[in-house]
């Protein structure tokens, strides 16, 4: 019993040699099939194979060596496996079998020569055409920002009023800033220079709408009468004009007007309700704005570096060299635009006022008012005082309104705006009309006035990531060498210096 652990450790040696040789004899068959030699597959014990006639191979007589056995057997020699211990055989002279008709090969032969290729299938994300696959990646990412833009501007609807009393203090403190830089740059502390410029800006605010609204309530009652006096000229100049219009026509379209008036009060009752709850949002906006104008004028640098907090750390650094672009362009919008504003309203009224024109010192506020829409706010401030021109003293008077107007609208986008602006704030027209459109659809009038600012910054704040970007990646490539290195330098090589003959 002592020996039998021995004989089993034997016995599980010599099998794992002979499964070695099986395998060793299967690699071997599989390399003759696919080279085509019969005798290799016939030794391999496949059946399928073609007999080759090969000598007899005699052994001695009564060993049960290669003479007495079958074609096909394989018998592994006693020399390598242990043997017999107590009586017990060992596995020296155990058989393997031949494999039989019947049974399975044991490897697939390769397929005969005529046999047609057959190409492999390729992979799925190969089978799709390059740009179908870019379209395909364009347009989910296109989806995404949709639906991202389209909440976004859900949000922004739902608080709209927040929204634009914050840009509306952003663009008063963007006008008052400075101010403040300089009262500081004088020795008064931050305190007192913010509370100064606060009160200061928002009175004079103040004493212009208050101004508007006197001169309105002064000369409504003349202007009234005038518009009567006008109607009634403008009724007999057509009459008489050579458009063949009768005084029936003239009455049915009076008729018409007074008729849709009176269906519509309920709906004017209702619209008055409203103006109540717009008055209160008025004002509502107005507390917004001038607290939030308020900590932005005394605290706006700290406000910022908090800010700056919230973005990932791989983009602080071209967020922190935007955004003091970005205010400085904004800033010299809100300036230059004032200025402008300011110049044509002067002048306007001006002219209002030598031609007689009624209401002449609020259109000018308008006009001023309206300078903050680019292009629109021109056009309807110009056609208001050319309307009221012709109702109150006629078509002459119109008609000169009309040349001031043009006149000062081309010295503004010819010459002020250009000097006063500059590029730092330059904006395609076309870019202007379609946020000026856009801003307008989607919050009125003050959509309109925030939309051309912000795709001002906007347009800043992008140009500089882009060129941010760029340099970093110059950083980040490795330096070429030689002549190649001029090429890519942040900055323009010397130029070469002038030979000797150019020097004499």
């Amino acid at each position: 019993m002592s020996r039998l652990p021995q004989w089993v450790g034997g016995l599980g040696a010599g099998l794992t040699r002979l499964s070695q040789r099986l395998e060793d004899q299967r690699r071997r068959a599989e390399a003759s099939a696919a080279a085509g030699d019969p005798d290799e597959l016939r030794r391999a014990g496949h059946a399928d194979a073609p007999a080759v006639e090969s000598p007899a191979v005699d052994g001695p007589e009564g060993d049960g060596s290669a003479g007495d056995r079958p074609v096909g057997t394989l018998t592994v020699p006693c020399t390598q496996l242990p043997k017999a211990v107590d009586g017990v055989p060992g596995p020296g002279s155990e058989q393997v079998p031949p494999a039989t008709a019947g049974s399975p090969p044991e490897s697939v032969p390769a397929p005969p020569s005529y046999a047609p290729a057959v190409a492999a299938r390729p992979e799925p994300v190969d089978a799709v055409p390059w740009g179908v696959r870019v379209a395909a990646e364009a347009s989910w990412r296109l989806l995404v920002l949709a639906a991202t833009l389209w909440v976004l501007a859900r949000v922004i609807t739902t608080i709209e009023l927040v929204v634009l009393a914050f840009i509306a203090a952003t663009l008063i403190t963007a006008l008052l800033q400075p101010s403040v830089g300089w009262l500081r740059a004088r020795g008064l502390p931050r305190g007192p220079a913010t509370a100064l410029t606060f009160i200061s800006g928002f009175v004079i605010m103040g004493l212009v709408g208050w101004f508007v609204v006197w001169q309105v309530q002064d000369n409504i009652d003349s202007v009234s009468s005038r518009i009567q006096e006008g109607i009634t000229e403008l009724k007999g100049w057509l009459l008489k004009s050579p458009f063949h219009v009768t005084e029936s026509q003239i009455n049915h379209i009076a008729k018409n007007l007074q008729d849709a008036v009176g269906a519509n009060t309920e709906a004017i009752t209702s619209a008055g309700l409203e103006g109540v709850t717009v008055i209160l949002e008025v004002f509502t906006g107005i507390l917004l704005a001038m607290f939030t104008t308020l900590f932005l004028l005394y605290d706006g640098r700290r406000i910022w570096n908090w800010l700056l907090k919230l973005v990932p750390s791989a983009a602080r650094e071209g967020v922190a060299g935007a955004g003091p672009r970005a205010w400085r362009t904004l800033t010299a919008y809100v300036r230059g635009t004032v200025v402008v504003a300011l110049i044509d309203a002067i002048f306007i009224g001006i002219g209002l006022y030598f031609l007689n024109v009624p209401l002449a010192v609020p259109l000018a506020v308008f006009i001023f008012l309206f300078a903050f829409i680019p292009l629109v706010g021109a056009v309807v401030s110009g056609a208001l005082a050319c309307v009221i021109a012709l109702v109150a003293n006629g078509v002459f008077t119109a008609l000169m309104v009309l040349a001031v107007v043009l006149a000062v609208q081309q010295i503004e986008g010819h010459v002020l705006q250009p000097f006063i602006l500059g590029r730092a704030v330059r904006v395609h027209p076309l870019a202007v009309i379609l946020s000026v459109a856009a801003g307008g659809l989607i919050a009125g009038i003050g959509g309109a006035v925030v939309a051309v600012p912000l795709v001002a910054v906007t347009n800043t704040v992008v140009g500089y990531l882009r060129s941010y970007s760029r340099e970093q990646a110059l950083r980040m490539s490795v330096a070429p060498r030689g002549a190649t290195a001029l090429g890519v330098a942040p900055t323009p090589p010397p130029e070469p210096r002038p030979s000797q003959g150019h020097q004499e």
